[in-house]
């Protein structure tokens, strides 16, 4: 039987992000994303206009005629709120839905680059931090993962090297999951770990996966631009992999092989950032699971 992933998040007819990126990476790894949108908008929220209908109200619809259908999942995955209440909204799909052979994916979009998006709130973060201890997994960026844990970002930003700031990281996911107990999610994934190589002087960008107390980081050179939906699409292959049984590190490089050819190639053709990236030519590498050796063929 094919596998579920209830995919709460907007939708954005322009701008490759939230269920535009999730439902096709998802579907591409062989496993159903099944949306519940948080808001319908005629672009993301990066292009100077957009049109913006709000489901926050309409999400219990949703909720209650899928469990008059008596459908479960096997995966549970959020994106994008733009509130509390909305918060408040998955709550009450997690009464419903959340089962032991199900797993909770969080992706906390606040911010990005040491700066907080215009939707943030104190109390947006106070609801996130609740929602993120209920979570099995979660994929903050690195200021995100700062606002989780009360760490001021500009304090990380400055460290140099790679291998502290790695450790420092680490220490930052073993505070947050409560070094394997019940105070938090079992494994974090952090995204968009900037730094400079110190043996080779090259900017690169990472990403840390912390699991059991163990951290495994994978790296490529930045290419010199940032890409609307990015992380959307790295948090919707992680969920991808959790649910067709993928080791965490395994999808973690192959999510970020991907992400890189895609930026690679949007960045040379001159790709405006709020498009997103052009990632659809290699979801093949999604299809089915893929060692580290097939992905050094591309």
């Amino acid at each position: 039987m094919t596998k579920k992933i209830a995919v709460i998040n907007d939708l954005s007819g322009f701008g490759k992000c939230s269920l535009t990126a999730a439902i096709s990476a998802i579907a591409a790894m062989g496993v159903q994303p099944c949306p519940l949108p948080t808001a319908i908008l005629s672009a993301q929220t990066g292009y100077p206009s957009y049109f913006c209908d709000d489901y926050t109200d309409k999400m219990d619809e949703f909720r209650k005629e899928w469990k008059k259908m008596g459908v479960s999942f096997d995966g549970i995955y959020t994106g994008f709120m733009a509130g509390g209440r909305q918060i408040e909204k998955v709550f009450d799909f997690l009464d419903d839905f959340y089962t032991e052979g199900t797993f909770l994916l969080v992706d906390p979009v606040m911010g990005d680059n040491g700066r907080r998006y215009d939707m943030f709130t104190p109390g947006l973060l106070t609801m996130m931090k609740e929602l993120v201890r209920k979570a099995d997994i979660i994929t903050p960026n690195l200021t995100e993962l700062c606002l989780l844990t009360d760490t001021d970002y500009h304090i990380i930003g400055e460290i140099t090297d790679q291998k502290e700031l790695t450790g420092r990281i680490e220490q930052m996911c073993a505070n947050l999951t409560g070094k394997g107990g019940n105070a938090g999610p079992n494994e974090v994934v952090v995204t968009g770990i900037c730094y400079t190589d110190q043996t080779d002087g090259v900017r690169k960008v990472g990403n840390l996966a912390f699991s059991g107390g163990h951290a495994d980081f994978s790296s490529f050179p930045f290419i010199g631009e940032s890409y609307s939906g990015t992380g959307d699409l790295f948090a919707s292959m992680i969920a991808g992999g959790r649910a067709r049984g993928d080791s965490l590190k395994q999808t973690m490089t192959l999510a970020g092989r991907i992400i890189e050819l895609a930026i690679q190639d949007s960045a040379k053709r001159n790709v405006p950032r709020n498009d997103g990236v052009d990632y659809e030519q290699y979801l093949w590498m999604l299809a089915k699971q893929t060692s580290g050796s097939d992905c050094k063929t591309i």
